[in-house]
């Protein structure tokens, strides 16, 4: 029987800002990448997800990203080494102090936006990510965008590593994701995605924009919380997949 996670990027309200229903997500998915408020969220709400996310055994992890708050995190930033590692430090040592006080773990990493697009090319920014989960927890798994050079790195640091692909996103030629400038890279349709997504669990395979037959190997997949339809997709998905005898689990136990 083919197993699977299904994740989705949670903790990202805050009361001037609501952008996904947790509570609702956390009855789908089997993990939870948690933001930590430089992107988005703030202590209150996070600590309202991780306690939720306890309560429906759902994993947890961190969902760092660059200090944009303006742009949810999804703006590219040229940021130097040193502060690039204190800030993914800071974030993985405060979501870790909550989900403490809460009663719940967190087992891994996946960065997020624009910071987990640009380490999924750029070797040097994935370097300092990587001595950065290793640096607070050696033992936290890095997920990563499946094929990306962020995996590559992390491995030779000496970090377990989970490979991701996404429901709700387009993918360019090269297995990249598709800019979300373009129009078509957020996709909606609840059972076009579901269907994709069975695919990817059973060939291996998502279909590019262009047509092209992307060869992937996932240990997870993600539904953006803050997508349009983002519980319906979610829902979608377990229904397919689970209705096709495939098991869906957390990939960090």
């Amino acid at each position: 029987m083919a197993t699977i996670d299904l994740n989705s990027d949670l903790g990202e309200n805050t009361p001037d800002r609501q952008v996904a229903d947790d509570a609702a997500m956390l009855e789908i998915v089997t993990s939870a990448n948690v933001a930590v408020a430089f992107h988005a969220g703030d202590p209150v709400g996070i600590r309202d997800t991780l306690t939720k996310a306890r309560e429906h055994g759902v994993t947890v992890g961190a969902h760092p990203g660059y200090r944009d708050y303006a742009n949810f995190g999804r703006v590219a930033v040229d940021i130097d080494d040193a502060t690039l590692q204190a800030d993914v430090e800071y974030q993985l040592g405060a979501l870790q102090a909550l989900a403490k006080s809460v009663g719940t773990p967190v087992k891994y990493v996946k960065p997020h936006g624009a910071l987990y697009n640009t380490i999924a090319k750029d070797a040097r920014q994935a370097k300092v990510v990587a001595a950065a989960v290793r640096a607070i927890d050696p033992n936290l798994v890095f997920l990563g965008l499946a094929g990306g050079v962020s995996i590559e790195i992390a491995e030779r640091a000496g970090v377990t590593v989970a490979r991701e692909a996404f429901a709700d996103r387009a993918y360019e030629a090269d297995g990249s994701l598709m800019s979300r400038t373009k129009e078509g890279s957020v996709l909606h349709d609840a059972q076009l995605v579901a269907e994709r997504m069975l695919r990817l669990v059973n060939e291996g395979i998502i279909t590019a924009a262009d047509g092209t037959e992307v060869h992937l190997a996932a240990d997870s997949i993600c539904v953006h919380g803050d997508s349009a339809g983002a519980i319906q997709m979610a829902a979608a998905v377990r229904e397919v997949l689970t209705g096709q005898g495939v098991d869906l689990a957390a990939f960090a136990k």
